[in-house]
């Protein structure tokens, strides 16, 4: 009886044993899982951090194989198709910090990465959290999250300054940014340096640009009515994406969020319109679009420099840190 009690115990010590490591090597992100989480002292300029600034960079060969992980196949798309999916993110911290991601480069929990199942690696994706409409950019550099109800693990800051941290996991909708628009990021950039090496002359804001496609919502009225009326203050307007394609080259602006509800967009925009200083000199808009997604975007500004430099008045007016974005 005593060996018999004996083997049982031992028996179900190995089971528990077994049970355990199973758990600990099926988790792969997730924040606050066991071990996992933030720094107990982690830097105090976290929502400084910029946004990861897209490139373009050939793919890795050994991330972009099919793969296996858990049980599951995944094939990863190295067609250079575009991807948009909304569903849960969730965040991976200390506990993978320094470890080597997919790419062979070490996790930083303090820089703007991300890890999907199967978007090409490297490419980068903006970030939208569904509830608030906060944006991020961030590159895509490891393989996760896998759990069939998430799309994809953010890095701490990224997860962050999206305001994931505390509750673990939130809605978002992941959208790949293309080559043609890291291209125009890429071209901004490029003119933004000329400009400075060059100092022939001082940097002029653009003329105001052509408006006929686009409504002052507070009256109602074509902007082009108004353009007799000095304004009060910023102006925010419902574009159909015209705005951007009519820009001068090397333009920029300054995303506050984007939303799937078009009233939700333009209370933030009216919000915002009336908090930071009417000498900032760009207007607030709101522009769909071709996903039907409703962009809160304040521009153009001259170029990548001068929306740089706006970011820190805007971020104290209205306590929202708004994110670099391409025509």
């Amino acid at each position: 009886m005593t060996e018999a009690r004996t083997l049982l115990r031992a028996t179900a010590l190995t089971l528990l044993i077994i049970c355990l490591s199973a758990c600990s090597s099926t988790k792969r992100g997730g924040g606050y899982y066991k071990d996992d989480g933030p720094d107990a002292n982690p830097p105090s300029n976290l929502d400084a951090v910029p946004d990861a600034v897209p490139k373009l960079e050939p793919f890795a060969s050994g991330p972009n194989k099919p793969y296996a992980a858990l049980g599951k196949n995944y094939t990863p798309d190295k067609t250079g198709g575009a991807y948009r999916a909304q569903g849960l993110a969730s965040w991976y911290g200390k506990k993978f910090h320094g470890n080597p991601t997919s790419t062979g480069e070490r996790y930083d929990m303090y820089a703007m990465t991300a890890a999907h199942t199967t978007l090409p690696i490297p490419s980068y994706v903006r970030v939208t959290r569904v509830a608030t409409g906060k944006t991020v950019v961030v590159r895509v550099n490891d393989r996760g999250p896998f759990h069939d109800n998430r799309i994809i693990d953010l890095s701490y800051v990224a997860a962050h300054k999206l305001g994931v941290l505390k509750p673990g996991s939130a809605e978002v909708i992941v959208e790949r940014i293309m080559p043609d628009e890291i291209r125009n990021w890429n071209a901004a950039a490029t003119q933004v340096a000329t400009a400075q090496i060059a100092q022939t002359s001082p940097v002029m804001d653009a003329p105001p640009l052509p408006q006929a496609n686009q409504v002052n919502i507070s009256d109602n009225k074509p902007i082009s009515t108004l353009q007799s009326e000095p304004p009060a203050s910023n102006t925010m307007v419902k574009s159909t994406n015209t705005s951007s394609k009519l820009t001068p080259p090397g333009s920029m602006f300054l995303q506050v969020g984007a939303f799937s509800d078009p009233a939700k967009a333009q209370t933030i925009a009216t919000q915002v319109s009336g908090q930071i200083a009417s000498n900032l000199g760009h207007p607030v808009f709101v522009e769909q679009t071709p996903n039907n997604l409703y962009r809160v975007r304040i521009g153009p500004f001259t170029n990548r420099d001068a929306a740089t430099q706006a970011v820190s008045p805007i971020q104290a007016a209205t306590g929202m840190t708004p994110s670099l974005s391409a025509p």
